[in-house]
């Protein structure tokens, strides 16, 4: 068969032109203009950690021993509770320091607002902004530093000073190192500044707190408390609530919880023994916890002390 000629060949179809294809960053994108004032305050952005936020506005951490008396504290507590409101949350964080050395050095001044103040660091420690919050944290410190008892009156107790307890609480329970530990510190302050016996009947009601965190840090503060109390001030209270309360955290999931029990129950254990009686003391020892615990729980007490 005869070849078929080249020049019959069928015309070759001409070539489509490629689409060009947009690249996703051809099209220039704006950025947002940032305002002109580096210290407008937006709730809605994250907080840089550990201590600065906006570039260029730091938070200084100082000390209660290094901060110094107000020149005109007459002056200054007409304006504090504006500062304190402020939507400006490093104005706030100035106003809390002015709280600090109020309190330290000027405290008559501050008592008449005190409540209003242990609400501004309440709202102040729900503040996602972590400078704001532990710088709080530290007013409330200089707080219990100087009104003591004052905090735990009436007046303020079923409102202001039980919502900082709790938020003291959650803190010293969160992740955030530097905010944890100062929260921590600042319950050591309480539990030092405060007369034992009211500041328990407030913290016990954190035993069976929902977040176990929270129990283990109650806990810590109550075996503090107990800790300091005499042989008096614990039979005041309540010998029977104080092993109660014990025989509670010793079943704890944390062993932070489980360890500050213990030692509640040895001091509970030497008040017992020092009543005046002529029971054995390891038959004394049994008997009360068997009167004022279920079998089981009783059962651990005795243990526990047989253990010592």
């Amino acid at each position: 068969m005869a070849l078929r000629s080249l020049d019959n060949t069928l015309p070759l179809s001409p070539e489509r032109p490629k689409k060009t294809i947009k690249a996703a960053n051809s099209i220039p994108i704006s950025k947002p203009k940032q305002p002109a004032d580096s210290k407008v305050n937006d709730e809605n952005r994250l907080p840089l950690d550990p201590v600065v936020a906006p570039v260029g506005d730091s938070i200084d951490y100082v000390s209660s021993e290094n901060l110094k008396p107000i020149s005109d504290p007459d002056v200054k507590i007409k304006s504090l509770m504006e500062g304190l409101e402020s939507k400006d949350w490093l104005k706030i964080c100035d106003s809390l320091n002015d709280v600090r050395r109020m309190a330290l050095y000027h405290s008559e001044l501050l008592l008449p607002i005190l409540e209003k103040v242990v609400m501004v660091l309440v709202k102040s420690m729900k503040n996602p902004r972590s400078a704001l919050c532990k710088t709080s944290i530290m007013a409330a410190s200089d707080l219990f530093k100087s009104f003591g008892d004052k905090l735990l009156e009436s007046s303020t107790s079923d409102t202001a000073v039980d919502q900082l307890m709790l938020q003291l609480l959650l803190k010293a329970s969160q992740d955030k190192k530097f905010v944890c530990e100062e929260a921590e510190r600042t319950l050591n302050t309480m539990v030092v500044s405060t007369t034992p016996i009211p500041l328990l009947h407030k913290l016990k009601v954190y035993v069976s707190h929902g977040n176990m965190r929270v129990r283990a840090k109650a806990a810590v503060s109550i075996s503090h408390c107990v800790s300091k109390m005499d042989m008096g001030e614990m039979r005041d209270y309540g010998l029977v609530s104080l092993v109660q309360t014990s025989a509670e955290l010793l079943k704890d999931r944390l062993p932070e919880a489980r360890e500050a029990a213990r030692g509640m129950v040895l001091a509970v254990y030497k008040a017992v023994m020092e009543d005046e009686d002529n029971e054995e003391e390891e038959e004394k020892w049994q008997n009360f916890c068997q009167l004022n615990l279920p079998a089981i729980d009783a059962l651990t007490m005795v243990k526990l002390v047989a253990s010592q």
